[in-house]
Order: C-alpha cells, then sequence, then structure tokens
C-alpha cells in the first residue's frame, strides 16, 4: 500500500467488466508454465493488474496459485480507481490478498509475475510496446508478464508471455465445446497483434492455416472436439509452424507459438 501511495498510477480506468471463472484458462495455463519461477522466488509475489469492477479474478488466482504451485504465494490486485480498491477491500485476506491503488508502474512493486488481461485493448495499438516496457522494467529479475484478452465469458482468449526483452511466445486458448470456427479466436488476440490479421502478416497465416486444419480434421469431430482440436494442431505442427509444448496442453484447447512465428512484419 505503501508503494501505491508514492506512486502516480499510469493508464486509465478500463470498462471494468469481469464475471467468475473468466480468466480461467489462462489462470491454469499460469500455473503450468510459470511454476518454476514462483517455486524458485524468495518472494513470490503476483500482480493482477486491471482486475476490474469486483475482485473476483484476483481472487481466483490466488487460490489456483496457492493450490497449485505453492501456498505462501502472494498477489496484489492493482486498480487505478480507488472506488475499485476500496469495493475489493471485503476480500482481501493478508497476507496472500491484498489490493491497492496502481497502473503500468506496477504501484512499485518487484512481481515476479504480473498478469494483464483486458487492459491493453482499449488502448491504440501504438501505445503497446511502451505499456509493455514499463511494466517489465518493475519486474522483479526474471519476471515475466502475461498480458492479453478473452471474451466476457473465457471460451476465446489469447495472450503473450513478455518478459524483459520482449515478447517471448503467443498462447490461443478455446472451449472446445463452443468453438465453431478458429477462425473465432481471431477477434480475443491480444491488441500488439488483433489489427494485424491481415493479408502478408504472420498472424493471419496462422489463423487461416488453423481454420483449414480445422476443416480438414472434420472426420475427426465424431470423436468429440478435442480430438478434431489435436488432430488440427498436429496437422499445424507437420506443415511446418514450430507448435510449442506437448499434446497434454493441446487437449485443454490452447496453441502456443515463439513471438517470432507471428510478430508483425511492418
Amino acid at each position: 500500500m505503501s508503494g501505491a501511495a508514492r506512486h502516480r498510477p499510469l493508464g486509465v480506468v478500463t470498462r471494468g467488466t469481469t464475471n467468475p471463472n473468466r480468466l480461467r484458462r489462462v489462470d491454469n495455463w499460469i500455473v503450468a508454465t510459470c511454476a518454476d519461477r514462483l517455486r524458485a522466488a524468495v518472494d513470490p509475489l503476483v500482480v493482477d493488474l486491471g482486475y476490474g469492477a469486483t475482485p473476483v479474478t484476483a481472487v481466483e488466482l490466488r487460490a489456483r496459485l496457492a493450490a497449485g504451485v505453492r501456498r505462501d504465494v502472494r498477489l496484489v490486485g492493482l486498480e487505478i480507481d480507488p472506488a475499485r480498491v476500496a469495493a475489493a477491500a471485503p476480500a482481501a485476506d493478508p497476507p496472500g490478498l491484498t489490493f491497492a491503488r496502481g497502473g503500468f508502474e506496477l504501484a512499485g512493486l518487484r512481481p515476479v509475475l504480473v498478469r494483464a488481461f483486458n487492459v491493453l485493448r482499449q488502448y491504440d495499438e501504438r501505445e503497446v510496446p511502451d505499456a509493455w516496457r514499463t511494466m517489465t522494467a518493475a519486474l522483479a529479475p526474471g519476471g515475466v508478464l502475461v498480458e492479453g484478452t478473452c471474451d466476457e465469458l473465457g471460451r476465446l482468449a489469447g495472450w503473450l508471455l513478455i518478459d524483459a526483452d520482449g515478447p517471448r511466445t503467443l498462447t490461443l486458448a478455446a472451449k472446445l465445446t463452443t468453438l465453431g470456427s478458429p477462425a473465432e479466436l481471431a477477434e480475443r488476440l491480444p491488441k500488439a497483434l488483433i489489427h494485424r490479421n491481415v493479408p502478408g502478416e504472420p498472424v493471419h497465416e496462422l489463423i487461416s492455416a488453423l481454420e483449414g486444419a480445422w476443416h480438414s480434421a472434420a472426420p475427426y469431430a465424431t470423436f468429440g472436439p478435442r480430438q478434431r482440436w489435436l488432430r488440427a494442431v498436429t496437422h499445424l505442427r507437420d506443415t511446418g509452424w514450430p507448435i510449442l509444448d506437448r499434446p497434454h496442453r493441446w487437449r485443454q484447447g490452447e496453441l502456443t507459438l515463439p513471438w517470432p512465428s507471428v510478430a508483425p512484419r511492418t
């Protein structure tokens, strides 16, 4: 809290839209992918930046990390709007879960991990790199930023893993039982990519290739959407896309690629 008082919050107030379990896909990915960083940390501090009008997703992230990574993880929810910080106070459970006022400067904290979801969506694309640099400059050594967006119910999502050197990976994720077409994921690309889904850009080529692979895997729909997705992702890998992780992650409706394979060309 004292750190928050000494630093002027950077950024603007978001719409604040949130729902229970809206961020469960990225939370589960964080537990699976970033656990080693948190387990190795002397101070396992996590920041949930821009948690919204209610603190529900911050409460959920703290619970998932405590259950799946380490019980002593500390999560600080940051919001620019002081009214939202006050409204979240009854949900606090110090020292494991607290709330404070802050923005991209992270209120003077030095977290191992920052989750910033549905925060940059309202910004201009040209503002994104500066926001990334401000947040990553405040991280603890070896820390990471998970920045992305999702739909209102968390059925479709896209996020970037970012460190001090910039973006490292892009992950797309979907609830497979409600996925009509992988092209729907284009609407939930992170801000740095959502306007790059046009011919000539790598992310457009990715979405087009995934859509084609999904249609080619239509016969596997008989065995359920998960088997169809697995076949589509396998096809992408076999045709040269540098798909990361293993099938146990793909089965969750995820697809992760290194940033250079989708980074904007212009």
